[in-house]
């Protein structure tokens, strides 16, 4: 009997050699296609490619060297959605005995956007059958809960080691068409609304975005995902902020990094995590200590 291919990890963890409290997450920019994948798609990988927060990693190269664990998903988003919940699809995406688990799909997963991506615009379905459940417990078990596992351990450790623990999920975006709320944002922070960070650190995130000369939002049209929401406690000293980055500051027309932009926007990062690393959130709940 041949061997059986084992097939590549599905996440890396690296952590720096002093390590800090910060945790980078990067859930979108994998590009790794397990031939289980590429075998049960019916377009083109081309198509599939279109899903993923194009070279986003490559601004957080520097995150390890300053002070930041970067959990990284190398397999692709069209694998599973670390940034969605287990319970995040719409009935009709899956086979029959599954629909009932499903049953009150959002705006997101009813355009197709659930745990696993199962359309996009102009492409139609994804897939050549409706994901059922060895399909979906395949993707669950050998990527989306390991990463989430990942987070919630190196956020334990950080939190131990430090008194707290920060959390930046990092996501590029298109840019916002006109019309559209917020057009002509060029960075999205979210926490939530509130409840994902303090405000110590979206104040901090804000200001630092805002170096680089475009426009900064927070929370519109993005607040943050299953990812800041599910492992933010700021309550219990876990501060997470969803950033989202707008490809054009980075990307040429087609969607290839350009050196010189990305290496900006990607020493810019670096100085937000080691700017993030220094401070100090007691500051905001004790703030006249010094009075």
């Amino acid at each position: 009997m041949p061997s059986r291919t084992i097939p590549p990890a599905a996440i890396a963890v690296n952590r720096p050699a002093a390590s800090g409290p910060i945790v980078v997450s990067v859930p979108h920019a994998g590009r790794i296609y397990p031939p289980e994948i590429l075998a049960a798609a019916r377009v083109d990988r081309r198509d599939l490619e279109r899903l993923e927060d194009s070279w986003c990693d490559r601004i957080a190269g520097g995150a390890r060297d300053a002070g930041a664990t970067v959990v990284e998903a190398l397999w692709a988003r069209a694998v599973a959605d670390c940034n969605r919940g287990e319970g995040q699809m719409a009935p009709g995406e899956v086979a029959m005995p599954l629909r009932a688990q499903f049953s009150t799909p959002g705006r997101k997963e009813r355009a197709g956007l659930g745990v696993v991506p199962t359309r996009l615009a102009d492409c139609g379905p994804l897939w050549k059958r409706p994901i059922d459940a060895a399909a979906l417990d395949w993707r669950l078990e050998s990527f989306h809960r390991p990463y989430h596992a990942a987070l919630a351990d190196e956020l334990a450790a950080a939190r131990a080691r430090f008194g707290h623990a920060v959390l930046i999920d990092l996501h590029s975006m298109p840019s916002i068409p006109p019309g559209q709320p917020e057009h002509g944002a060029r960075i999205v922070v979210g926490d939530h609304f509130g409840a994902t960070a303090g405000r110590w650190l979206v104040d901090l995130v804000m200001a630092s975005a805002a170096r680089l000369d475009a426009t900064v939002v927070r929370n519109q049209p993005y607040a943050g995902g299953h990812i800041v929401r599910t492992h933010g406690r700021p309550g219990q000293a876990i501060h997470a902020v969803q950033i989202e980055i707008d490809r054009s500051l980075y990307l040429t027309s087609e969607r290839l990094p350009d050196a010189g932009r990305i290496a900006h926007v990607a020493r810019w990062f670096s100085d937000l995590v080691m700017e993030a690393g220094q401070a100090r959130p007691e500051s905001e709940i004790f703030p006249q200590a010094a009075e």
